[in-house]
């Protein structure tokens, strides 16, 4: 009779387990990446301008928690290395993983960045004061690797980053500003644990 008992019991139980719903538990999440900015930049004057192709560094992490199989969340910091302009992007963002089978070694990320850049480390000219502004960065990642190990990351991005630039004054500047908008795109290889 025990052993009936022990038997009705164990099946019961079991039988509780699999109609609940498998719960996830949040995991740290962190990719960091490293890559180029290309653009073609128009500068000078209206009737002189010159068209030139520009290639920039720029370096991201990003730390997060993946609060469920397909959706991860966190804060991050950058460093963009542009000619005229050392920024520092800090923001959040948000890694959205297509693939509905949470087995697969390959996986298509939808990436979703925004913040601000600060120019703590730029270093300018005499005269020259640089501020930061909104930065943007949408885009899309090939995530390769088990999914719940180290994995190979592949990113191209748009990322628009705004810039103010105060000028010296000349003899008879009333003002010399620059509202610079850095439109790049943007490749990034890296990795992610």
């Amino acid at each position: 009779m025990k052993q009936l008992y022990l038997l009705v019991t164990s099946l019961f139980v079991f039988g509780q387990t699999l109609g609940q719903p498998v719960t996830y538990r949040p995991t740290y999440v962190n990719y960091t990446e490293l890559g180029g900015l290309f653009g073609r930049v128009a500068s000078g004057a209206a009737t002189a301008q010159v068209v030139e192709n520009k290639l920039s560094f720029t370096a991201q992490t990003f730390n997060g928690v993946q609060v469920s199989r397909r959706v991860a969340v966190g804060g991050l910091v950058g460093i963009d290395w542009y000619k005229g302009a050392l920024v520092m992007p800090i923001g959040a963002g948000l890694r959205f993983d297509f693939a509905k089978n949470p087995y697969r070694n390959v996986r298509l990320l939808a990436i979703a960045d925004a913040g601000y850049g600060f120019t703590w480390l730029n270093k300018s000219s005499t005269g020259y004061e640089l501020k930061g502004g909104l930065m943007l960065n949408p885009g899309v990642a090939l995530r390769v690797g088990k999914p719940s190990t180290n994995a190979f990351l592949l990113s191209i991005t748009y990322k628009r980053q705004l810039v103010d630039v105060q000028k010296p004054l000349f003899s008879n500047d009333i003002q010399r500003d620059e509202h610079r908008i850095y439109n790049r795109l943007c490749f990034r290889m890296g990795v992610a644990f």
